[in-house]
């Protein structure tokens, strides 16, 4: 790869947003277009696998934020595949002097880019202009006019026929007619492996004695619904003094937060620089990978497992958001600007939302001695986005509390993908409608915590809950206490969690305590879920060995983004977590990433068929002597006359805040709808 002669080559540098973390701005995409057309073997048929922000290291943003350095230069990173040739090049260019800085040509053995979208769309032609295939429909009697074809992620198990080459896989599912959900009709039995730079089936992979099953799935035909629901009263939600957040560009602030937010083709949503009353919490909290395994062993299944971030780039995907139908109540919208496959700037309208939501009591207190009564409300500010990958749909939440305290949420809904049931004794799949199977899977999510805990000096603790044994000192019994186990290098760092000992994990400064010695920290609840259930010497436990562990915590380094490498697509293994705690750095008063799994494991139910209701997947990030006493004391007393705090005997309201006047409450469901769209809106479902 070269550039040509750069006398010739116009380039002008687009403007440089005012914070170094912004995202990519469509003058930036642009140039980042003009960067790349500059390079000499670049032709027709190249297209863009990735384009996205080379975040300039944490040391040098921080650096200029404290007026000690200069603003970090811009870069970008771009990923360049050859429909025809599969050649495939990772860039990082400059976008202060066009210039490539880095450039890596793949050859497949580690990886390959990311799937596109013209691949997908090419494996129904291949497949259907393959005299074999053909041949195998004829065999159940359909024709390729009576199918569609589902492109999936190949994975990685050794086959020399696949060496080097780009491979996706493919189910057929019958579709009856244009409004017809294929997904209740999957052709079982029937594979194909295609090479979509050569335009050739390679494999198929033919098991006779499946059915086609025949009960529709159209959860949209009003004749399955049945009748409306009746009932039902409006809900209305509404602040009418407005929402209590400001949004400058990509800049937010409510109560004591501060942050802000990005997004990116790969990782979608991305919160960066989150502080709470000044004080640094969390430099960068994003979805880093997500993989979803399917336990089917079937000859024509047991290859089923999806990487949505690092094989699909889930970012790209990304829904744009409706008001009253996505969204309901006072929200502010935020466009995502992203890079489609020719390398041009694209804009996904409502990309993220962002609302308060009233969220019940906050703390309340009636004293049976001073006869006080006292009840605050609380609320959380909720930025989110919804993707749809295939036949799932995910929405990832993030909710801010004025406690200090933060959660990340994966919701999860959309279509099972189904296979055909081969009988009641079937330990690998459920049966949730005549004949039709959903295979066992899991959903894995691996969140990256860039934590800065009062800063950079961090340590993370594994914390316990420990019975004491009856002894001189516990003569009772009763007793039970903690055990406090500093994780003290990279290579011990992988953790399981585990409920019967209420484990947690604390991320602790080196440097700051409280008034009375303690380390200020915040604590990550994990919810005890599975992780990864293949067996330890599968492949997809070589590619997905961030999901073996609840929780690996590593030091930081700005090259380790992504749980499972840089090209998880056809990767044999061992890249990411593994690769990063390599070394066995240090962990005790270091700069840490938490890499945290959490995520359900679906034994699918006849209620989830033909749509899947809303499941759930979460973890939490809470203060823990953090501050020297509740940090919500502040918090007004609600605006009803009800709620006032009980008056002392001289008269004067009890509680520090008696007279202060009345916050006006807020209360979002799901996602809400900007005040300036209106509050109706159910006309755009």
């Amino acid at each position: 790869m070269t550039l040509t002669d750069p006398t010739t080559t116009a380039f002008t540098a687009p403007a440089a947003p005012a914070h170094p973390l912004a995202s990519l701005s469509p003058a930036e995409i642009t140039a980042v277009h003009t960067i790349v057309s500059g390079i000499d073997d670049i032709d027709e048929a190249t297209r863009f696998a990735y384009v996205g922000l080379e975040e300039a290291p944490k040391s040098e943003v921080l650096a200029w934020e404290r007026g000690e350095g200069a603003l970090p230069a811009r870069r970008a990173r771009v990923q360049l595949l050859n429909l025809r040739t599969a050649h495939s090049l990772d860039l990082v260019v400059s976008l202060a002097t066009g210039e490539v800085l880095r450039s890596t040509e793949l050859d497949g053995s580690d990886g390959q880019l990311p799937i596109l979208d013209a691949e997908f769309e090419e494996v129904g032609v291949i497949a259907n202009e393959s005299a074999e295939w053909v041949a195998a429909l004829a065999a159940r009697g359909l024709t390729t006019a009576d199918v569609v074809l589902v492109p999936l992620s190949a994975g990685h198990y050794g086959y020399e026929n696949e060496v080097g080459r780009r491979v996706l896989r493919t189910f057929a599912f019958r579709q009856d007619h244009p409004a017809d959900h294929p997904w209740a009709h999957p052709v079982d039995g029937l594979t194909a492996y295609i090479d979509v730079a050569a335009r050739a089936v390679i494999e198929i992979v033919d098991t006779p004695g499946f059915t086609v099953p025949e009960t529709h799935g159209n959860f949209d035909d009003p004749d399955l619904q049945g009748p409306p629901l009746e009932g039902l009263k409006p809900i209305v939600i509404t602040q009418p003094e407005g929402s209590s957040f400001t949004v400058d560009g990509e800049h937010v602030t409510w109560g004591e937060w501060d942050l802000r937010i990005g997004f990116d083709t790969r990782e979608g949503l991305i919160l960066r620089q989150l502080s709470f009353a000044g004080r640094p919490v969390m430099y960068r909290g994003s979805i880093s990978e997500m993989v979803v395994p399917y336990a089917d062993p079937a000859p024509n299944r047991f290859w089923q497992n999806y990487f949505d971030t690092g094989e699909y780039l889930f970012g790209r995907y990304t829904n744009e958001l409706e008001l009253g139908c996505d969204c309901v109540g006072d929200i502010t919208y935020v466009d995502a600007t992203l890079a489609d496959e020719n390398g041009m700037p694209r804009t996904v309208r409502n990309a993220v939302c962002m609302h308060e939501e009233d969220f019940g009591t906050l703390w309340k207190h009636t004293d049976i001695f001073t006869g006080s009564s006292e009840v605050r409300r609380s609320r959380r500010l909720v930025i989110s986005f919804f993707t749809t990958v295939g036949n799932y749909d995910y929405g990832f939440y993030w909710y801010l509390y004025l406690d200090g305290t933060i959660e990340c949420e994966a919701k999860l809904t959309g279509i099972l993908f189904t296979s055909a049931h081969p009988g009641e004794d079937y330990p690998f799949a459920s049966e949730v409608a005549p004949g039709l199977g959903a295979p066992y899977h899991q959903h894995l999510f691996s969140a990256r915590l860039d934590m800065t805990v009062d800063g950079v000096a961090n340590v993370v603790n594994e914390i316990d809950a420990v019975r004491v044994p009856i002894s001189a000192g516990n003569p009772a019994g009763n007793a039970f206490t903690k055990r406090v186990t500093p994780i003290t290098s990279e290579k011990v760092s992988g953790r399981i969690a585990d409920g019967a000992v209420n484990r947690v994990w604390q991320i602790a400064s080196t440097e700051k305590t409280t008034e009375r010695g303690q380390a200020t920290s915040y604590m990550l609840f994990p919810t005890e879920t599975p992780v990864l259930l293949a067996d330890d010497a599968s492949s997809i436990a070589a590619r997905a060995a961030f999901a073996t562990k609840n929780l690996f915590v590593t030091k930081y380094d700005p090259d380790e983004r992504y749980a499972a490498g840089d090209f998880v697509n056809q990767h044999p293994g061992g890249a990411g977590i593994p690769a990063f705690i390599a070394g066995d750095e240090p962990l005790v008063g270091e700069d840490l990433v938490l890499w945290h799994t959490f995520g359900l494991t679906h034994f699918p139910r006849n209620e989830d068929w033909p749509v899947m209701p809303m499941d759930y997947a979460k973890f939490t990030l809470k203060p823990y002597n953090f501050f020297e006493r509740n940090p919500v004391l502040n918090v007004p007393a609600p605006a009803n006359t009800h709620c006032a705090p009980m008056a002392h005997a001289d008269g004067h309201g009890h509680g520090p805040h008696a007279d202060a006047a009345p916050a006006s409450g807020a209360h979002g469901h799901e996602h809400g709808a900007h005040g300036h769209d209106g509050h109706a809106g159910a006309h755009h479902c």
